[in-house]
């Protein structure tokens, strides 16, 4: 059934669509969190493995918020990993050890990543596209993303 709620079809196919790819961005970026989780070795396991939980709990909400906005757009959203690799800019593939470091600033270059992309459109989905609503949801999720960095980058110092 079609959405009527003052926004045109071809907009809220539009907005349906950023969506689509930040969803792909999140599943990814959740599947990297829980490998970080499963497979980090080293003296601060066990502080690291509970921190890696806490950051991928967290993303695995926002992948469901981030569906079912679309899903209140009234579009379909994508569920397969074949179509979230094809949507997502960020990439599965980090070859590096499985050293808390080394997840933390893989990580932390994707949360950077997603925030640039978020910051780079939020204004575009207000203006051009009239969907105040979801501006002001891809404004919560660059504040969740900011501090999910902040979290990460704090580990680094």
């Amino acid at each position: 059934m079609e959405a009527k709620i003052g926004i045109s079809a071809e907009n809220l196919a539009e907005v349906a669509h950023s969506l689509s790819k930040i969803l792909a961005d999140e599943y990814v970026l959740y599947t990297k969190t829980r490998k970080a989780h499963w497979n980090v070795e080293g003296p601060d396991f066990y502080n690291k493995h509970k921190f890696f939980e806490e950051q991928y709990t967290q993303l695995e909400d926002i992948v469901d918020e981030v569906a079912e906005r679309i899903r209140k757009l009234g579009h379909y959203a994508p569920a397969s990993l074949k179509q979230f690799l094809e949507l997502t800019h960020l990439t599965e593939d980090d070859r590096g050890k499985n050293d808390a470091p080394t997840y933390i600033k893989m990580l932390l270059a994707d949360h950077e990543s997603i925030l640039i992309h978020l910051r780079e459109n939020i204004d575009n989905y207000a203006g051009a596209l009239k969907d105040a609503g979801t501006s002001d949801y891809i404004t919560g999720l660059m504040e969740t993303h900011e501090t999910m960095a902040w979290m990460l980058r704090a580990h680094l110092s």
